[in-house]
């Protein structure tokens, strides 16, 4: 099949080209949009990234140049308006788990990265600076810590918490029976974000995840608490969370995605202002730490998703069952 990917970094052109199972791939830096759609004509499958837009006016252009086939080397897809995409005829596929291990350990170091601080003790030591004041942490043993979904990632995470040895809380509207036998307590949202010290979002985006966190559910938090995000931007709502930072609710924030990421995130901006007032505050901060959305950034991960890619465009064009289909369910 003849192929436009988009948003195209180094690695992806490295890793597709490598397990390309027979196919023509023409590589686009630019995000999928409205204005770069043109850019698709005559190509049959697109395959994107969390960050391209494949709404309804991005779909009626690319129906009309031909496309067949929608790729996503990615789980989410709340970038993509399915149900269209289905009038259309058009299947949407995805790569459901890559790795969750992936991101599920750079959850974990951020966590570590904020409590022992060793950011800033490698930034002081490489000036000489050999002083340990300000940098005391916590331990992680016995700490309790809510997460929030247990799909694949969640999963990966709990065990990783279970080897620190913390109490873990989970909120999920399909309990786990394997992490429930590991020990994982699951409650309402408001119950599990009580009383704990770590707060670590592994979710999907959707109408009932959007804002998950909010001025709302912050209420009843133990103050000082740590905010970790490493699902997508629009978990929570970033005013109210920016507010929690300066009163102290929220003790410190790691992030590795944000709601407005596609603007910034995987681009180079060192030589240019940030013209992002909430962005550039969070980036700001002494307590939190942004992460360019490289949680799913392994080899390991990088493998299964131009794998599992290829082999969903395989389906799709000898006639299989497309058990990568994403459906949305009325």
């Amino acid at each position: 099949m003849k192929i436009a990917v988009f948003s195209t970094c180094q690695y992806d052109e490295d890793f597709l080209s490598q397990h390309n199972s027979g196919h023509q791939i023409t590589f686009f830096k630019v995000a999928l949009s409205e204005e770069s759609a043109v850019l698709a004509a005559g190509f049959e499958a697109i395959c994107i990234f969390v960050n391209d837009i494949l709404n309804k006016q991005v779909l009626d252009i690319l129906h009309q140049s031909g496309l067949k086939l929608v790729v996503l080397r990615c789980a989410g897809f709340n970038n993509v308006d399915v149900r269209y995409a289905d009038q259309l005829e058009i299947p949407v596929l995805r790569v459901p788990a890559y790795s969750p291990e992936a991101v599920a350990e750079h959850a974990m170091a951020l966590i570590l990265t904020l409590n022992r601080k060793t950011h800033k003790a490698y930034n002081r030591v490489r000036e000489g600076n050999f002083s340990l004041e300000k940098l005391m942490g916590v331990n992680l043993n016995a700490r309790k810590v809510a997460v929030i979904g247990t799909g694949n990632i969640g999963k990966a995470f709990c065990r990783i918490l279970k080897g620190f040895g913390c109490q873990i809380k989970a909120y999920d509207p399909f309990p786990s029976a394997e992490m429930q036998e590991l020990g994982v307590e699951y409650g309402a949202l408001e119950d599990t974000l009580n009383d704990v010290d770590i707060i670590s979002l592994h979710c999907p985006l959707s109408i009932d995840t959007q804002y998950l966190i909010n001025e709302h559910s912050l209420k009843g938090i133990k103050p000082g608490v740590m905010l970790i995000n490493t699902s997508r931007g629009g978990l929570i709502d970033t005013k109210v969370v920016i507010a929690a930072l300066k009163s102290g609710i929220i003790g410190s924030l790691g992030l590795d995605v944000y709601e407005q990421e596609s603007e910034f995130f995987f681009h180079d901006f060192s030589e240019l202002i940030i013209q992002d007032e909430q962005l550039s505050q969070l980036i700001s901060f002494p307590n939190v730490l942004v992460t360019g959305h490289q949680g799913f950034l392994t080899q390991e991960a990088m493998t299964e998703i131009a794998k599992v890619t290829f082999d969903n465009i395989d389906a799709f064009q000898a006639g299989s069952p497309l058990v990568n289909r994403v459906e949305i369910r009325s």
